[in-house]
């Protein structure tokens, strides 16, 4: 940091905020931290009473952070991020709608460079409304761009750093189970609530199928929706182990492949994924209906994102897998399935 006459200054970078003061109207930064100064500021920076002025010199190979913001951000931006305006060097991603996706290795190289930093939120989250997800800088004013250089060469190693996957729209079969619902004993209150989760992530249920607990009549309602084009086919209740409970024995008999049944998550252990010639068949516990978070909203988005989910996916759940049940729940921002 120098000081320099204002004449002399053209192409370096203000260390500090240049504030205007017009009695009775107006009291304001002209020219923040950071501004590189032009031919035309310096008519400006004489009328505010500045003839000289403290600036960071530039010195060859090295960058002012807002274009180092710059260059990190579009080397790591994938598809559904736009890019703010650089503010106080910063510059962060805006995802659209989707499933959230950070390659954590490129992340964590990235990170490993000195002075450089890359903040994301955690990946495989669900973006239900457009919303800021990461954010990206340097430390110093000034960078070698040398390392700038580097995180492009990283970033181009990969297809992208931080991107979302966007929701397909699949048409859903529900089949609900259970003979005190189907006798019309109680009112079915888990068709309205899956209704509204599949919505809210773009999807539609396409029908509806009452099941007594007799497994053959919940197997034919299953391969009835498969026959009519469904996407994917859920199916409600009859998940615990109690004799009565036989939705996993008629998913099994559809002849489904089971890939799992069991969760390490709490709510959502009694969960069963199962896949049928690419047509995945859920079968969901009782939990799903009272909680606003569970293991549905973990791994149905991930679904309509066009992943195929594994055994190794869902073990790997245990670790993050225990929610909190806070007072207010702020699901997904929150650690539950992280």
């Amino acid at each position: 940091m120098k000081t320099v006459p204002v004449q002399d200054a053209v192409g370096m970078v203000l260390c500090h905020d240049m504030t205007k003061i017009v009695p009775g109207e107006c009291k304001g930064p002209v020219f923040r931290k950071g501004h590189i100064i032009a031919e035309e500021d310096v008519r400006t920076l004489l009328e505010i009473g500045k003839e000289h002025i403290y600036v960071l010199g530039m010195d060859p190979g090295t960058i002012h952070e807002n274009e180092a913001a710059q260059r990190i951000s579009a080397a790591a931006k994938g598809p559904g991020i736009t890019l703010t305006e650089v503010s106080e060097g910063r510059i962060n991603f805006v995802a659209a709608p989707g499933l959230l996706d950070v390659n954590v290795e490129a992340l964590t190289r990235i990170n490993s460079i000195e002075e450089v930093v890359l903040a994301t939120m955690h990946t495989g989250q669900q973006i239900t409304e457009t919303r800021a997800v990461a954010g990206t800088r340097v430390v110093p004013l000034v960078v070698d761009e040398a390392k700038i250089r580097r995180v492009e060469a990283i970033c181009a190693e990969y297809d992208y750093v931080v991107g979302v996957k966007p929701f397909r729209h699949l048409n859903v079969g529900l089949v609900t189970t259970g003979s005190e619902v189907y006798h019309g004993r109680i009112k079915d209150k888990f068709g309205p609530v899956i209704r509204s989760k599949f919505a809210k992530l773009g999807s539609e249920v396409m029908g509806q199928t009452l099941s007594s607990d007799d497994p053959a009549m919940t197997r034919d309602a299953i391969l009835a929706f498969v026959a009519e084009g469904a996407d994917m086919v859920v199916v409600t209740g009859g998940m615990s182990v109690d004799p009565d409970d036989q939705t996993p024995t008629a998913i099994r008999a559809t002849g489904a492949e089971v890939l799992t049944y069991g969760s390490p998550t709490f709510p959502g252990v009694m969960f069963m994924v199962a896949d049928l010639d690419g047509v995945p068949i859920l079968g969901l516990p009782g939990c799903v209906m009272y909680y606003r978070a569970s293991i549905f909203d973990i791994i149905v988005p991930r679904i309509l994102a066009g992943e195929r989910i594994t055994r190794e996916d869902i073990v790997a759940l245990g670790h993050g897998g225990f929610c909190a049940t806070c007072e207010v729940c702020r699901y997904p921002v929150c650690p539950f399935g992280k």
